[in-house]
């Protein structure tokens, strides 16, 4: 059964981690002071508190959204976006990486942030694409809601609106 009752939803309902967006963000709600942030590494903005507790050195991570070099989503052979592995050394997975963004020329990496680890997707859901190539997740349960062309209320009121305007519509 998925996981919320709505036809889409935002890729973050699956996230196994809180995304901490910046540094103030993320001293609020941990109480802690965040690393400085290291401009070699890619910008990552969740942790996992188990990771430093890892007896290996590299954590394997089953599913975060596939992502190419300049960190668009990927598609796969049916042009949905899908999740892919990962793997992080376990000092950073442990650890934030949060830009000061404090000026438009602060040093960055320039690469793309750090995927967040997600949780399964259940048999009723499925990764897609939406407005502007945003990824969510649809609900298969509901069906497609997606009106194309006009609907008799549409009619009805575009009839209306002539009416109104004294102008004759079309049948």
């Amino acid at each position: 059964m998925a996981a919320l009752p709505q036809p889409k939803y935002g890729l973050d309902q699956l996230y196994l981690y809180p995304v901490y967006q910046t540094r103030a963000e993320f001293q609020a709600a941990t109480g802690q002071e965040p690393p400085p942030f290291d401009p070699t590494r890619p910008s990552q903005h969740w942790f996992d508190p188990e990771a430093a507790k890892f007896p290996k050195r590299v954590l394997v991570y089953d599913r975060v959204l596939a992502i190419d070099e300049k960190g668009f989503p990927k598609r796969d052979a049916n042009g949905k976006p899908y999740l892919e592995q990962l793997v992080l050394p376990k000092t950073e997975a442990a650890t934030v990486n949060i830009p000061y963004k404090k000026a438009a020329n602060e040093p960055s990496s320039g690469l793309p942030d750090v995927p967040v680890p997600c949780r399964g997707l259940h048999e009723d859901e499925e990764l897609d694409f939406d407005f502007g190539g945003v990824v969510i997740v649809r609900n298969k349960n509901f069906a497609d809601q997606t009106v194309v062309g006009y609907t008799a209320a549409d009619r009805e009121l575009l009839r209306a609106i002539a009416r109104k305007l004294n102008v004759s519509p079309l049948p």
